[in-house]
């Protein structure tokens, strides 16, 4: 039986499929052909070419309609490839549309929303942590008959030799000795205002009038006798009121805040910033304050500058030099504080901070505003916008130093008046 289509001969069916024998090479497949398009219209035209030569009829795709009428469609008259309708790539058909594009203007937006809100926290944070550290001991309310307000700022600046809360080894390091109780190793005037800072130094041996005043502790008026002494023994009397009432009284210059820190906390924040450079005037050998020091300039570390400040009896001017050196290393940290390398890293900013408010001692209006305008008016005096000076002395009365009450009174006045300070000191 043979089940070869109509047509087909014996040679036909030894050609296809069973390879050839002859050394003619094999006629082309017919491919089914493939109309595009619409279909052509009925009626009459050339009509195509009588099928024979064993070829079987093709189907015909007409209008991607199907294979010959039976609803096959190939997709390639649609451009359906792969099986994805309407000719989307894969998994973007209708329904399922393709992922936006990204809008960068909104996440730009969130993420400064972000940042600026992470940095409002932070600050505020820092600034509730710092100002609950602030040791506000000091009640200037106490104080008596003090002097009418003039403009501009001043700040008393006192640095003690206490030694609360100081090991035994510290005190052996510091060379600060175990003496009881508080004395003023240093007390300073600085003037803040439109023409610039004023730093002033009050030697420690100054003679002074113990005025009229009332108890910190007692609350008891202790009435003025005209009785004259050194500046440090108000302190060492009845702390900082006393102090305070006795700079007041003696000068007329109202002060508007009080700052005080001791040894530990002074030698504390200079370790914390990583040291202060200094360029130190002339070798210091000195055994009570433990100084031993080469000329030139050097960093300082805390326990070098503590024994720098509190050298005197090595110097020439002894107290007088003394402060002198005071105002340049205060300065010199105030400015090391001050710098973008402390104020911005945190891992130096926190522990400053933390070393020098723990040791601080401040009066119950001190804000930290005030304190931090405070360090940048004494940054300022270092970089040479400001004065800095010893208060006027004229002589001494016995081992007192006396101030020359003529410069100290237009001093004072200058500073009242915020002023240009033209007075020179010692």
């Amino acid at each position: 039986m043979n089940d070869w289509p109509e047509g087909w001969s014996g040679d036909n069916r030894g050609r296809y499929g069973r390879g050839s024998g002859s050394a003619q090479p094999e006629s082309a497949r017919v491919m089914r052909q493939v109309r595009r398009g619409a279909a052509p219209p009925p009626g009459p035209g050339p009509s195509a070419p009588p099928y024979g030569g064993g070829v079987p009829q093709q189907p015909s795709y007409v209008d991607g309609q199907g294979h010959g009428g039976d609803g096959y469609d190939s997709g390639y008259n649609t451009g359906q490839v792969y099986g994805s309708p309407g000719g989307h790539g894969p998994g973007q058909g209708p329904g399922r549309p393709g992922r936006p594009a990204p809008d960068w203007r909104r996440r730009i937006k969130w993420t400064a929303i972000t940042v600026v809100t992470a940095l409002v926290v932070t600050t505020v944070g820092t600034y509730f942590w710092a100002d609950s550290k602030l040791n506000r001991e000091v009640d200037l309310s106490k104080v008596i008959e003090r002097p009418e307000a003039g403009e501009g700022t001043n700040y008393l600046i006192v640095g003690s030799d206490s030694r609360e809360g100081m090991t035994d080894d510290q005190k052996k390091d510091l060379h600060t000795g175990s003496a009881e109780g508080k004395r003023t190793d240093s007390m300073m005037i600085l003037h803040t205002g439109d023409n610039g800072s004023t730093l002033i130094s009050l030697p420690r041996d100054s003679d002074v009038e113990i005025p009229s005043f009332v108890g910190s502790d007692s609350g008891k008026t202790y009435p003025g006798t005209g009785r004259h002494t050194k500046l440090n023994a108000a302190y060492a009397e009845d702390g900082p009121e006393l102090l305070v009432r006795t700079v007041e009284h003696n000068t007329g210059l109202r002060l508007d805040h009080y700052v005080e820190i001791g040894f530990a906390g002074f030698a504390n924040i200079v370790d914390a910033v990583g040291g202060v450079e200094m360029d130190i005037p002339q070798d210091i050998k000195d055994k009570k304050s433990g100084a031993d020091l080469k000329k030139g300039k050097q960093t300082l570390n805390g326990e070098e500058a503590l024994a720098f400040v509190r050298t005197r009896y090595a110097l020439a001017g002894s107290d007088l030099d003394r402060t002198k050196n005071q105002q340049k290393f205060l300065s010199a940290l105030a400015s090391q504080v001050a710098t973008p390398s402390t104020v911005l890293n945190p891992f130096k900013l926190y522990p400053t901070m933390g070393a020098g408010l723990d040791s601080l001692i401040v009066d119950k209006d001190m804000g930290l505003f005030d304190l931090a305008s405070m360090f940048w008016a004494m940054k300022s005096v270092s970089g040479g916008d400001g004065t800095s000076m010893n208060m006027p002395v004229s002589g001494s009365v016995g081992s007192n130093l006396k101030w020359d009450d003529a410069k100290v009174k237009q001093l004072v006045q200058e500073l009242k008046n915020d002023e240009k300070v033209t007075v020179s000191g010692n």
